[in-house]
């Protein structure tokens, strides 16, 4: 006897929490490692935090190298047993992570962490979501919103949450508990189900030259600061691969009746603005994000649940625009949606670019509060632009394109974002030097009088330079971050006027196309 089409009831709520609980956990491993990074960097042989972002960024080149490998893996071998196999899969890896004790072996475990993370991840929503009756797909969505928006709050929270009281690695031991039994659950509630398979074409040169030249790219930005770019032998070398690998990656992805990245969808106008639009958009939300949680503890001294709680602020807004921001795009014009969101979003960068000294808790909660709205309206709108046009087959590689690269993205602007406030520190701190030691005016000699003022408390003429330094460095580290958040600002300002260029897009009344378009919205949200 065959057992029902859709699993209900009690097991329909389980299947549920079981599944947000894994994905919630598995993205949460990007914000959730970055609060903890200068914790892990000190404990990998003591290597600086900026080796410590290697494994943020490996881990998001990992899946969004993951995507494609799902939905081959999942036709030929049936969904819910790849799902199972790849959350194993992502415990086996984030238990070697745990034991790592240096960054070359750290960075290549988070590397394939991520991987199974990304087969894993759009496989958890598309296996729950296919056991929802359609007059409530929407609702569906609506909840994989409010979990994909979770980790961008409670994991830096709780990552920093485990660095302070417990141990860094507690991250990754937490990883194993929950995903193990949401593969225990999922082999439950399906055993005895028949698989379905799909015949499916791999285009394993494609995915190969692909991977190749991302991953390439990826090691250039991380270790260029470093390693002092391309005077190092290393990055020489990858930089001739990766010129070499991109214009062939081109051609035979032209020439490939099924490739691992479709290019001709940028000849459509919306999908190529959009997805323009996403990519610039999400690698400045992402590297600021990363950037300043890390210097929130290094720079202006917060613990890392502090800096956390920071974060946690974002929830109350963002949980509730990701529950109702697709019902607005139904309504509304997208491009209105994205337009003011942009807005909102440079004016909350230059809020928070605005600090010329060490800013309070509240005067840093407060717009990161304000973000958490402009967060969770970010990836809905720009969906329904890039899916104007789309239909079937197209729309849903379209969806995987957008979310793979956005991934990728991300991971640039870290390291981007990160060489950004390095570059700007030193700059700083002799424009700063020259104005308080007077060699810009004369008449303005403001460092001797607070070397005598340091003096006269009792200091030594050495402590109190040294001293000087310390808060000319500091100072000059904030106005570097400043410059960030500014840079992010102008960059959404210029989005904001380029999104107009895209066709109005409404979403479909018809019953089928709209939930055609739902599925492809599960996975262009996916951050």
């Amino acid at each position: 006897m065959k057992r029902p089409l859709r699993i209900g009831g009690w097991r329909f709520l389980l299947l549920n929490g079981a599944t947000g609980a894994a994905n919630v956990v598995m993205l949460a491993n990007v914000p959730g490692y970055t609060v903890l990074a200068p914790y892990a960097a000190g404990s990998l042989q003591g290597v600086t935090p900026s080796y410590g972002t290697w494994a943020t960024t490996d881990h998001m080149i990992g899946i969004a190298l993951g995507l494609p490998l799902s939905r081959w893996f999942s036709g030929r071998f049936g969904d819910y047993r790849v799902l199972i196999s790849a959350l194993v899969g992502y415990a086996l890896f984030s238990l070697m992570c745990a034991a790592s004790e240096t960054i070359w072996f750290f960075a290549p475990m988070r590397f394939l962490l991520g991987l199974a993370g990304g087969v894993a991840l759009p496989l958890a929503q598309s296996v729950t979501l296919a056991q929802y009756p359609d007059d409530q797909r929407t609702v569906g969505v609506g909840f994989w919103g409010v979990m994909s928006m979770a980790p961008f709050t409670i994991g830096v929270f709780m990552g920093g949450f485990w660095a302070e009281y417990f141990n860094w690695r507690w991250l990754f031991y937490s990883n194993v508990a929950v995903v193990l039994l949401t593969a225990t659950v999922i082999a439950a509630l399906f055993y005895g189900r028949d698989v379905e398979r799909r015949v499916t074409r791999f285009d394993a040169i494609g995915f190969f030259l692909l991977a190749t030249a991302l991953i390439g790219v990826q090691t250039i930005l991380n270790m260029g600061n470093d390693f002092d770019w391309f005077a190092s032998p290393l990055l020489a070398w990858l930089l001739l691969v990766v010129v070499f690998t991109l214009p062939m990656f081109i051609i035979w992805e032209f020439g490939e009746r099924r490739p691992a990245l479709d290019l001709r969808l940028f000849l459509h106008r919306n999908f190529a603005i959009a997805t323009f639009c996403s990519l610039i958009g999400f690698l400045v939300i992402q590297g600021l994000l990363s950037v300043f949680v890390v210097q929130l503890q290094v720079l202006l001294g917060y613990t890392s649940s502090l800096a956390g709680m920071v974060y946690l602020t974002m929830i109350f807004l963002a949980m509730a625009a990701a529950a109702v921001v697709h019902e607005l795009t139904r309504n509304v014009d997208a491009r209105l949606i994205v337009f003011l969101n942009f807005i909102g979003l440079a004016v909350t960068f230059v809020w928070l670019g605005q600090y010329d000294k060490s800013a309070s808790f509240d005067n840093v909660a407060t717009p990161m509060f304000f973000f958490g709205f402009s967060l969770a309206m970010f990836f809905a709108p720009l969906a329904t632009l890039a899916m104007a046009g789309l239909a079937g087959e197209r729309l849903i590689r379209a969806a995987e394109e957008l979310a793979m690269l956005r991934t990728v993205f991300g991971a640039m602007g870290i390291t981007l974002l990160g060489v950004v406030v390095f570059r700007r520190t030193p700059f700083h701190q002799l424009d700063l030097a020259d104005h308080f030691g007077g060699r810009r005016f004369a008449s303005l000699d403001l460092l001797t009088s607070f070397l005598d003022r340091m003096q006269a408390m009792g200091m030594s003429p050495q402590a109190a330079r040294s001293q000087a330094a310390q808060l000319i460095r500091q100072q000059a580290a904030i106005l570097a971050l400043n410059d960030a958040f500014l840079l992010g600002a102008m960059a959404f300002i210029c989005l904001a006027g380029i999104i107009w260029f895209a066709y109005p897009s409404y979403a479909s009344k018809k019953r089928e196309q709209a939930l055609e378009r739902l599925s492809a919205e599960e996975l262009m949200e996916q951050p």
